[in-house]
């Protein structure tokens, strides 16, 4: 007997099915599948993943949860391999959703929920609206973390930087966390939506040391006119602008992305804008998804490109983004980086430069020197 759980999709998926995992009997023989519905091929791998849990574990009861279970509950109760399917209550109270993914670094959920509604999207559909978890109670959370031995906690939701609750946005968040928790020496933010960044995060940007440079922005194109299809609330000067005052508040600041793709109208042009768009925000880490529509979202109803150009434009924008972020590894040989090994000498630097380091164990952190560049690594020995 025991309890697995399968995750697919975001780093909010990893600390609800921690959550999950914790709360469930330990005596059952349980798989839990936490679904993802951001692309179309995420619900074919929710399948998949299910159909395969099904094979390895024949008297295992399996539910399925999340994103894609909320979007097409009957489609997934009509699986012979599923025996239940869970469905989020919007109206319930939130409660905080914690975990490991790597054991030394804890996803830690604070918000969920967009009031957003980006024309390819439908994760406001499976998500609900917007809602915050007291301050209170995500510093209670990151203690219990801290306490099971997490060096690094990683704030995450669906929206994070809309965070608000009694007029208290993210930013005053970070910064009461850092306060009530002088343990913490490691705060990372997942996924930012850059028109949203307030003020009091800036500020800690430029003068707060635990709070980790790597920012990773839900950008999605370098085109004006495509950004306005997708409905978004930037312009692609917003998100060069956004990314030259991160860097001038921190100098060692890294920028990742999410960009689409092929979206429906994209010329030859407007995806060179996108293409561009990775060295005018010095992107090094970019997550690259072929356009897929969504059944239901106004952008399934817009003209379609092929197939084949759609992966073409990702195949091509993959490409550019592989040797940008192969160019900044290798700039880093020579450097010296703080690292914190996560599992087998591997870690990641303050920028999220993954580092090996032989011999080196996990919860070490540290100053490394990096010596070597090989693939999507870097190689360090202790300074």
């Amino acid at each position: 007997m025991s309890v697995e759980t399968i995750t697919l999709g975001c780093r909010l998926n990893f600390a609800e099915s921690e959550a999950m995992r914790r709360g469930a009997n330990p005596e059952d023989d349980l798989i839990i599948v936490n679904s993802c519905a951001v692309t179309a091929e995420a619900v074919r791998q929710t399948r998949q993943a299910i159909r395969r849990a099904r094979r390895e574990r024949p008297e295992a009861r399996i539910v399925v949860t999340g994103c894609a279970a909320q979007l097409q509950p009957q489609a997934f109760a009509a699986m012979p391999e599923v025996d239940q399917v869970e469905v989020r209550d919007f109206t319930a109270p939130l409660t905080v959703a914690a975990g490991f993914r790597q054991r030394v670094r804890s996803f830690v959920a604070v918000q969920t929920g967009c009031d957003h509604r980006c024309t390819f999207c439908t994760i406001w559909q499976a998500r609900g609206p917007s809602r915050s978890l007291p301050i209170e109670a995500v510093i209670e959370a990151i203690a219990r973390e801290i306490d099971a031995g997490a060096q690094e906690i990683v704030l995450t939701g669906v929206d994070v930087t809309s965070y608000e609750l009694d007029g208290i946005g993210l930013g005053t968040l970070c910064q009461r966390i850092l306060a009530a928790e002088p343990r913490l020496q490691r705060l990372r933010l997942s996924s930012l939506d850059s028109v949203e960044i307030d003020a009091p995060l800036f500020e800690l940007i430029a003068g707060e040391p635990r709070l980790l440079p790597h920012f990773h922005l839900s950008l999605q194109a370098g085109d004006d006119m495509i950004l306005k299809r997708m409905k978004r609330r930037h312009s692609r000067a917003d998100a060069v602008a956004i990314v030259e005052r991160l860097k001038a508040a921190r100098p060692d600041t890294t920028i990742g992305a999410d960009l689409i793709a092929g979206f429906p109208t994209e010329t030859e042009d407007m995806a060179a804008n996108s293409l561009k768009l990775l060295d005018d925000c010095d992107i090094i880490a970019a997550h690259v998804f072929p356009f897929s529509p969504r059944e239901g979202t106004p952008a399934a109803r817009m003209p379609q490109l092929e197939r084949e150009v759609v992966k073409a434009r990702a195949a091509r924008l993959r490409e550019a983004a592989a040797e940008r972020r192969s160019r900044w590894l290798g700039s880093l040989v020579g450097t010296q980086q703080r690292v914190l090994i996560e599992n087998h000498g591997k870690g990641h630097s303050d920028g999220f430069a993954p580092v090996h380091i032989d011999g080196a164990l996990r919860g070490h952190t540290g100053i490394a020197r990096i010596v070597a560049h090989h693939g999507d690594h870097v190689t360090g020995v202790r300074a």
